[in-house]
C-alpha cells in the first residue's frame, strides 16, 4: 500500500488485517496482523505488530518493531506485508523492519496465520495509545494511492 498519513496529537491510522473466523473463535485467536500504526504524539516512528493468543488460551501475546522515520506524514510511503508459509515480514519503503515466524503463534495443531485474513484501512481519533485529540489539527486525511495484493 502507498500512503500519506496524517499528522498531530491523536491521530491514529493503520493498515492492518484480522483472521476471517473472527466471528467464530474471537480475538486474539483470529489473529491480527498491524502492517502499520502510526500514533500522532510519536511523529517519528511507524510500528508494526503481530498479535496472536498464548499458549493455553490465557490472554495474548505480541511480536513488534517500530522503525525511525523522519516526517513520514510528509510524503507518500509504501507499507508492506510479505506473507509466506514460515514468516511474515513488514517493511516501510523497502526497508525491512519487522521478522515474525508464523510457527511462534502455532497452540497444538492450530494456528491463526494458517487461515484466510482481511485487510483494513482505517483513521482512528483519540485514544489511550494516541494521547488526546487536538481540534486544532481538524480536519485530518488518510490518503490512500493504492492497494495491491499479489500471490
Amino acid at each position: 500500500m502507498r500512503a500519506k498519513l496524517p499528522k498531530g496529537p491523536g491521530v491514529w491510522p493503520a493498515i492492518w488485517m484480522m483472521g476471517t473466523n473472527i466471528p467464530q473463535v474471537g480475538w486474539p485467536l483470529c489473529g491480527e496482523i498491524d502492517i502499520m500504526e502510526f500514533i500522532g504524539r510519536d511523529s517519528s516512528h511507524v510500528y508494526g505488530t503481530i498479535h496472536y493468543p498464548r499458549e493455553g488460551g490465557d490472554g495474548h501475546a505480541q511480536s513488534g518493531s517500530k522503525i525511525e522515520v523522519k516526517q513520514p506524514y510528509n510524503a507518500f510511503h509504501v507499507y508492506a506485508l510479505e506473507w509466506d508459509r514460515t514468516q511474515l515480514k513488514i517493511f516501510f519503503d523497502k526497508k525491512l523492519y519487522h521478522t515474525f515466524k508464523i510457527d511462534s503463534a502455532a497452540i497444538k495443531n492450530d494456528n491463526a496465520f494458517c487461515k484466510p485474513f482481511y485487510i483494513l484501512l482505517n483513521l482512528a481519533l483519540g485514544g489511550e495509545w494516541t494521547g488526546a485529540i487536538d481540534d486544532k489539527n481538524l480536519p485530518q486525511s488518510f490518503l490512500i494511492d493504492y492497494v495491491r495484493e499479489y500471490q
